[in-house]
């Protein structure tokens, strides 16, 4: 005890408690389980996106395809992408029944429980999406009379933003899917991909823009293709979603109760 302990105690002990109160042990543990939670979100956020950028750039080089991207759209995904709503993940609430799960190793590896795979497959996934979305919009300029270099890089440019905006989602939690905790329980998450999309918007229809980022206005088809690829399986996990709260029993489904340090 921190305030009634003597002095060879507190020097003989582990831990000290500083306001003498046990249930502040339970308190530290939660806010600790939920601090690392977090720091794996934003890993597994920014490696899984980091990793698509890599891939995307290495297979178009290796299959011989124009470069996908421009320096500086690179560098405008690196800090509007990417660093919003990373930051936005750090402001996660503890996942529900957090306190309920056994003690991690004090050994266990940050990339440990499949994260290093689930990084990997991931950014195999979002390099292979932006390439064939480019591939569709050089298909298409091309049966237009001409291949359009730079509406196919402003598809793949675009597609890249919004399969890593999707994933954000995806990253809320290791256990749970988006639908599950709800969009709006972390609203600094909500309003950092906001401005992500409302900025990127910028750099494609924004005149002044183009020829500063290369880029050229999307028409509807464009957006379709986009949309479909990028935000598919977040309409898969709605509808599996939707499945099991309606047609399986919500017991269970299981209850999502946000279960906080217990002060007693």
């Amino acid at each position: 005890m921190g305030i009634t302990g003597t002095e060879v105690t507190k020097e003989a002990s582990d831990m000290v408690l500083a306001d003498d109160d046990f249930s502040t042990i339970v308190a530290a543990v939660h806010e600790g389980r939920a601090i690392y939670d977090n720091i794996r979100k934003f890993i597994r956020y920014l490696l899984g996106g980091n990793i698509g950028e890599i891939l995307t750039m290495f297979l178009a080089s290796l299959i011989g395809m124009p470069l996908p991207l421009l320096p500086l759209q690179i560098l405008w995904v690196n800090l509007v992408t990417d660093g919003l709503p990373a930051m936005a993940l750090g402001l996660e609430p503890p996942e529900p029944g957090v306190m309920e799960r056994k003690p991690r190793p004090a050994n266990e590896s940050v990339f440990a429980r499949g994260l290093g795979w689930h990084l990997i497959g991931r950014g195999v996934f979002i390099g292979i999406s932006t390439l064939a979305v480019m591939a569709v919009g050089l298909a298409y300029s091309g049966l237009k009379g001409g291949v359009d270099l730079e509406l196919a890089r402003t598809m793949a440019f675009t597609t890249l933003v919004f399969a890593q905006l999707f994933y954000v989602f995806d990253c809320r939690s290791e256990r749970f899917s988006p639908f599950e905790l709800g969009f709006f329980t972390n609203p600094f998450l909500v309003g950092a991909v906001c401005c992500s999309v409302i900025m990127h918007l910028f750099a494609i229809y924004y005149a002044p823009l183009n020829p500063i980022f290369g880029t050229t206005p999307l028409d509807g088809w464009a957006w379709a293709v986009i949309l479909a690829i990028t935000g598919g399986g977040m309409l898969i996990r709605w509808c599996l979603y939707w499945i099991r709260k309606t047609v399986v029993r919500y017991a269970q489904y299981g209850k999502l109760e946000n279960i906080g340090p217990s002060t007693t």
